[in-house]
């Protein structure tokens, strides 16, 4: 959305009724996503914006609270209240990545509009001509120290690959092809339908020679005619840093092998996060857990805490309250389009010491008389400072 431009209407976006339910309003979505997705259409930034502009307003509509605000407020009621683009975009708004990662957590699953993208004939192929492989799907783990800082992995993958025998052709060295009789050689069958809305023609890849045009006399004795056996490659794939759990990769050409020398289709590696012992992410930043003694709180301390690119030195300033989170600039997730890093931010969590001696106790008592002082009484939550942090 260009500065100075007014927001559409979300029900607009999506062409849907302001009572439509909720099945309306993914199907409404699935289709535009399906229609403007990136993959899709390489290198078409109108389309690009109209991918970002259909997953936003899906992903208001289909959540019932922020439908209400949005219903009585309008844009304006989501505006700072983690309900917004600004939630998924921060200060750039909604992003390709936002777009990318809400689109494979509702249909990224296998079936449905995946499929329609990467579907088991392999995309943007006619049916005339062999058929396209189907396309690959593989998951692929990865640590937070991968993602931060991007990574290369070679996957070993299991796929039918073009036979060796026969070259992927189907046939036995020396035998024939004839043309298919139920298609007449063109690979697609047309099948006639009337109705009182007009007449329809249904085009299908021709089921008996499977879209080839052309039907084996003889066929291979090691791959039964298919062109096709099980076999396995090494792919290499780059991963750039910042990508999230939903995002995926393809790899051109390391699908299935297409029937009887058919081109093969895509390896979609589908991106899954591996839960950290030490942190937890929040979009581009990261959280720690730092615990402390008193003493380190009330006095202030300097101390080694870890990040996902080594050890760092912190200052913990006097008087620091258990909860409280100190932040490291640029030291958490490198952003997926290149803007920059998120932050590390470290709560401090005072550790209470158990099993005191009498000594302790004694000097714990005398501290806590000569302080003489109360905790104060709390205006905000724990988790709203934390959330007002996030959002800082």
């Amino acid at each position: 959305m260009k500065p100075g431009l007014a927001k559409r209407d979300y029900y607009e976006i999506l062409g849907v009724d302001r009572d439509a339910d909720a099945d309306q309003v993914k199907k409404a979505y699935r289709r535009l996503a399906v229609q403007h997705h990136p993959d899709k259409n390489p290198g078409d930034k109108s389309a690009e914006e109209k991918f970002k502009e259909a997953t936003e307003a899906y992903e208001i509509l289909k959540d019932d609270e922020k439908r209400r605000t949005y219903d009585q407020f309008g844009h304006a009621g989501l505006s700072g209240a983690g309900a917004g683009p600004g939630a998924y975009g921060g200060a750039n708004g909604f992003d390709l990545s936002d777009a990318l990662r809400a689109f494979m957590r509702d249909f990224g699953g296998g079936g449905g509009a995946f499929d329609e993208m990467f579907g088991a004939t392999g995309r943007g192929r006619g049916h005339a001509g062999p058929s396209g492989g189907a396309d690959l799907k593989v998951r692929l783990k990865l640590s937070l120290e991968e993602i931060a800082s991007g990574t290369e992995k070679k996957l070993r993958i299991k796929h039918l690959v073009h036979c060796t025998e026969c070259a992927g052709s189907g046939q036995t060295k020396g035998s024939k092809k004839t043309a298919c009789l139920q298609c007449g050689g063109v690979g697609e069958v047309r099948q006639v339908t009337r109705s009182i809305f007009g007449q329809f023609v249904n085009i299908s890849s021709c089921p008996r020679c499977h879209g080839a045009g052309e039907i084996v006399e003889k066929p291979c004795v090691q791959c039964r005619g298919d062109g096709r056996i099980e076999g396995s490659s090494t792919i290499s794939v780059k991963i750039p840093a910042g990508v999230s759990a939903g995002n995926y990769i393809s790899v051109s050409g390391a699908g299935h092998a297409g029937p009887r020398g058919g081109p093969s289709g895509d390896a979609i590696v589908l991106i899954e996060e591996t839960p950290h012992e030490s942190f937890e992410r929040h979009g581009d930043d990261i959280l720690y857990a730092l615990p402390i003694s008193f003493s380190q709180a009330a006095l202030g301390d300097s101390v080694i805490v870890p990040t996902l690119n080594g050890s760092v030195k912190l200052t913990v300033p006097a008087g620091t309250q258990s909860g409280k989170l100190l932040r490291l600039r640029g030291k958490g997730i490198t952003h997926l389009r290149g803007f920059g890093s998120g932050d590390q931010l470290v709560q401090v969590i005072v550790w209470t010491p158990t099993g005191l001696t009498s000594d302790e106790k004694a000097l714990l008592d005398k501290f806590g008389k000569l302080h003489g002082g109360q905790p104060p009484k709390a205006d905000r939550s724990f988790f709203e400072k934390l959330r007002s942090t996030f959002k800082g």
